[in-house]
């Protein structure tokens, strides 16, 4: 089964899920498409063979707009139908990007708040800083009360170039002064139309889950692998409630844990 994002409102809620698919022997693929933009995995490589050296810190900046209009449709933006606000709605799709090319978060330290701009239930304004696991260090900055909304963009300062990805443009520019880009711009429904983006990633998901059915392989963004983004919102979101750092359990690191990506206690 394809399944949109997110799995679940809570992590607790997708990992049982999760688990449920996995005792079935079924396939559970989850609707994470900016992975799958060919500048995703040309950045994927950057990262992972070094070309420019390792990865030092990384900015991730969600500069969306919603009017009220959009948050008047009853539930959206609340707790009991969308599981929260601009993160675990927009940002998701960023953030799920930032962790499978940066790698796992240590810990997260995090301010979420509703501005004055919406009358929500949720956040709809979130900044936070993060320590990966590999040493690199982070930002994020989330929101969907910046009008009239701009697309999202990842940057990867390394030790001999920055990347920026945004809107599916990859520009990196080297130490040396050389600038090279990749890819074509998009729509992101960053503005004030949520519908406003590209359809050829979404496509790219689903003929991806097909082939893994077909192959008898997990598809490239499995139920579990996507336990990990909603586990980096709940520690977010858990940092701003309480005023304090929170640590992140390392994902993946036993099979028999139900969600792979804890905020620990």
């Amino acid at each position: 089964m394809l399944i949109e994002k997110p799995l679940e409102r809570t992590v607790a809620a997708a990992a049982e899920i999760v688990t449920l698919f996995e005792r079935a022997g079924l396939s559970l693929g989850v609707v994470l498409q900016y992975r799958h933009r060919p500048t995703s995995v040309l950045l994927k490589q950057f990262v992972e063979q070094q070309p420019f050296g390792a990865l030092a810190s990384v900015h991730a900046v969600v500069p969306w707009w919603r009017p009220q209009a959009y948050y008047d449709e009853p539930g959206r933006g609340s707790y009991a139908r969308d599981g929260g606000g601009v993160l675990i709605c927009q940002a998701i799709h960023t953030l799920d990007l930032l962790l499978h090319l940066a790698g796992p978060v240590r810990q997260v330290q995090a301010m979420a708040r509703r501005t004055r701009l919406h009358d929500m239930e949720s956040e709809d304004f979130v900044v936070a800083g993060l320590d990966f696991v590999d040493g690199a260090v982070g930002s994020v900055v989330a929101t969907t009360a910046d009008y009239p909304g701009f697309p999202e963009y990842l940057t990867f300062n390394f030790e001999r170039a920055a990347a920026r990805l945004e809107a599916g443009v990859l520009t990196v520019s080297s130490h040396d002064g050389r600038v090279e880009r990749h890819g074509q711009s998009g729509g992101t429904g960053g503005g004030a139309d949520p519908m406003a983006f590209t359809h050829e990633w979404h496509r790219a998901a689903i003929a991806d889950f097909l082939a893994a059915v077909r192959e008898h392989r997990p598809p490239a963004v499995s139920g579990r692998e996507a336990l990990a983004v909603q586990g980096l919102i709940e520690a977010m979101l858990r940092a701003s409630t309480e005023g304090r750092p929170v640590t992140l359990s390392s994902p993946g690191a036993s099979e028999s844990v139900a969600v792979p990506y804890s905020v620990e206690n």
